[in-house]
């Protein structure tokens, strides 16, 4: 904006000096003279009237000017103070003057001008760690020499500067995390001042809500100065990822002069992969009785989710497929569903197995008896000389323990699973008697037993008061009568 000057004269002791009540004449931002009264112009242009700032951070106040040809620019001044209010050097929140006592003790060290050289004619300041207490009306004085003389300028435009809480939030930068791989976390503050250094702080929060630092990690704090009034402020935090920090939340603070603060929470969820070391965990109860229900779950902490599949050994049928976690429920089963059934996780290219043995329980539906002979005699009278075989058989799952045992005797004959077959080749008289199948299972025993008789094939009659001699052959069935009873047993023996 361009301002006229009416210069007034006063003679005191040969000395000129500038009245401070001079009248300003806006020209709306042309250096044009809207009067010919003076012969020299000075300008000032403020391209924001009215600034928008937050507490902690800082705002920069755009100005230029320009001066008559004979005036020399030594010092800019600022001033902060009421609308209504005509400024003085009470309310001076910086100077160029160094050595300048007057500035405020609130905004010294806190107000920077951009260029340095006057000469430049560049007013511009910034304002570093804002307080809501620096809103107010900013208003600039050029002070310099005029033909020799010490005189300055008082610019009537204002600049209106609004300082409100802060809402800029911090940046937070999440790589992709790995179980089991150090990974870098990055927080930058907001805002890009040349004030005081922030405090940054990590902090992570889990599933239960309690607040606290990461564990192993470690924090490196920088600055990078980007141009001689701005500068970014960057927190790197560095830790080992693991399961534990899946569904939690990582929190950089920022922590500003005056005790604006500003954070921002992030969600680990969606950067975790859990893929090192990951484990399948099979849960359920594996042995069931015929009838009941088989649930198994497999489960698997990952991020994503992995594929779960599961089989049975020996079939090339998926029984099936879920992510994360797999429920496999099969209603009422029997002995052909026991056996050894596979949870395979494919996370990625990482493909992980693991397998449980399922038992079923089944209660004996048969006891089954029989014998076999040689002579396909299906009777339990047996001739001397015969092949016999005693089969015992149990339907169940794990196969029973199956003994064959005979009364009155304490000797096992034969043991087996499943089924068992005593086999007696030749039998004779003495085998004649009462056989036991035994079978244990599991915490129960059954029993059954079954009645053979051996006889001889061949008998001889001997009627000595009447003199009647014969052996009968049950083989042959013949009778052959002898001359006497000796000679007939003699027969039966050796036939």
């Amino acid at each position: 904006m361009c301002i006229n000057i009416y210069r007034h004269h006063h003679k005191r002791q040969t000395s000129m000096y500038w009245n401070r009540d001079i009248c300003f004449l806006i020209c709306n931002n042309l250096c044009t003279s809207v009067t010919e009264v003076v012969s020299f112009r000075n300008c000032v242009t403020l391209s924001e009237r009215e600034l928008t700032a937050e507490a902690g951070l800082c705002v920069v106040i755009p100005c230029s000017f320009t001066t008559a040809a004979n005036f020399t620019p030594k010092h800019t001044v600022w001033y902060k103070c009421e609308a209504s209010k005509k400024c003085s050097d009470a309310d001076i929140t910086f100077h160029s003057n160094k050595n300048n006592e007057k500035v405020q003790s609130g905004f010294k060290g806190r107000v920077s001008r951009l260029e340095p050289d006057v000469s430049q004619k560049n007013c511009s300041i910034i304002i570093n760690d804002l307080k809501e207490s620096d809103s107010g009306f900013y208003q600039l004085r050029v002070t310099g020499v005029l033909n020799g003389q010490q005189g300055g300028f008082t610019f009537s435009q204002r600049v209106t500067v609004s300082i409100k809480g802060i809402e800029q939030k911090p940046t937070v930068m999440i790589p992709t995390l790995t179980e089991g791989q150090q990974a870098t976390l990055t927080c930058t503050a907001p805002g890009l001042c040349s004030g005081s250094v922030p405090q940054i702080t990590w902090t992570w929060r889990g599933e239960g809500g309690t607040e606290s630092y990461i564990t192993g990690n470690s924090t490196v704090f920088k600055t990078e100065g980007l141009t001689p009034f701005t500068q970014r402020h960057v927190s790197t935090l560095t830790f080992n990822p693991s399961a534990e920090h899946h569904n939690t939340n990582v929190t950089c603070k920022i922590r500003f002069t005056g005790d604006a603060t500003a954070q921002k929470t992030s969600g680990l969820n969606d950067h975790l992969f859990t893929c090192k070391n990951f484990g399948v965990n099979i849960t359920g109860v594996t042995t069931v009785r015929d009838g009941e229900a088989l649930n198994l779950t497999c489960n698997v902490h990952s991020f994503p989710p992995s594929l779960i599949i599961w089989s049975k050994l020996g079939y090339n049928e998926t029984l099936h497929i879920d992510t994360g976690s797999a429920n496999l429920v099969i209603i009422n089963v029997t002995a052909g569903y026991a056996g050894q059934y596979v949870c395979t996780a494919k996370y990625m290219n990482n493909t992980l197995k693991d397998k449980v043995n399922v038992t079923v329980i089944c209660e004996y539906t048969a006891l089954c008896f029989w014998t076999e002979y040689i002579s396909s005699r299906n009777t339990s009278l047996h001739l001397e000389g015969d092949v016999l075989n005693l089969i015992c058989s149990v339907e169940s799952f794990p196969p029973s323990l199956i003994m064959w045992s005979k009364l009155g005797s304490k000797a096992n004959h034969h043991n087996d699973t499943g089924s068992a077959t005593l086999v007696i080749p030749n039998a004779t008289a003495e085998h004649s008697g009462q056989y036991i199948c035994t079978a244990k299972y599991m915490d129960s025993v059954l029993k059954k037993d079954t009645n053979v008789t051996v006889i001889c094939k061949y008998t001889t009659s001997c009627n000595i008061a009447q003199k009647k001699y014969s052996w009968h052959s049950f083989l042959h069935r013949t009778t052959v009568h002898c001359q006497h009873c000796a000679l007939c047993s003699q027969i039966c023996r050796h036939f």
